[in-house]
């Protein structure tokens, strides 16, 4: 229990999430990926590219994402097919695939960026040693949404961690895939963030013969 009913200076002060939208953020259409991505390359932010597309194909949530440094995306002068890092939440590695468009972007930006492998890839705008915040992170998520037309009042940071996830599951239907890919300790999680419902099972058992 809090003292904030105690103190004359906060009673009459509104709750942090009046007004706000807390819930499930809703993940992107490839529709929306595409428009959102013509948006950034228009106005050339190419870091903001290489960092939506990595955030896409990584499923990560932003507080990994923004750590994540040159070397755990590069070998030699090429950009891994695959990456892994160790999530703050759970502290276990998760891996993920980086196909060949975002390799392209994520080359252009590095180019741009120069660097060592113990940079991290997307650097703080106040410390050069330090990584972009996570602060910063979904400031940058709210300029997209909205750019292309979207409420960010019901799109965020989580909702490009879902986006392929979403999509994933609803070509194939295997939860425990999508567990593994976001890196889910207990499947019952994953059953709850992709919001798998009554319908969902049944339509997936509709396409199932026997």
């Amino acid at each position: 229990m809090g003292y904030s009913r105690f103190d004359a200076a906060t009673r009459h002060r509104p709750a942090w999430n009046a007004g706000k939208n807390v819930g499930t953020k809703r993940p992107l259409t490839q529709k929306q990926i595409w428009a959102i991505r013509f948006h950034l390359d228009r106005e050339g932010r190419l870091r903001d590219k290489a960092l939506f597309d990595l955030a896409i194909d990584s499923k990560l949530r932003g507080c990994d994402l923004v750590k994540i440094k040159i070397g755990d995306v590069v070998a030699g002068a090429e950009i891994r097919n695959r990456a892994t890092v160790i999530q703050q939440k759970t502290n276990r590695p998760v891996q993920f695939e980086l196909t060949a468009d975002v390799r392209a972007t994520l080359l252009a930006w590095l180019e741009r960026r120069g660097g060592s492998i113990g940079d991290y890839l997307f650097p703080s705008r106040i410390d050069v040693a330090g990584h972009m915040s996570t602060r910063q992170y979904a400031r940058l998520v709210d300029e997209w949404v909205t750019a292309i037309g979207l409420r960010k009042a019901e799109y965020g940071t989580h909702s490009l961690r879902r986006t392929k996830a979403a999509m994933i599951y609803r070509a194939t239907g295997n939860i425990r895939a999508i567990q593994i890919l976001l890196g889910h300790t207990k499947i019952e999680n994953t059953v709850r963030y992709l919001g798998v419902d009554v319908e969902d099972a049944l339509l997936l058992a509709e396409r199932t013969e026997i």
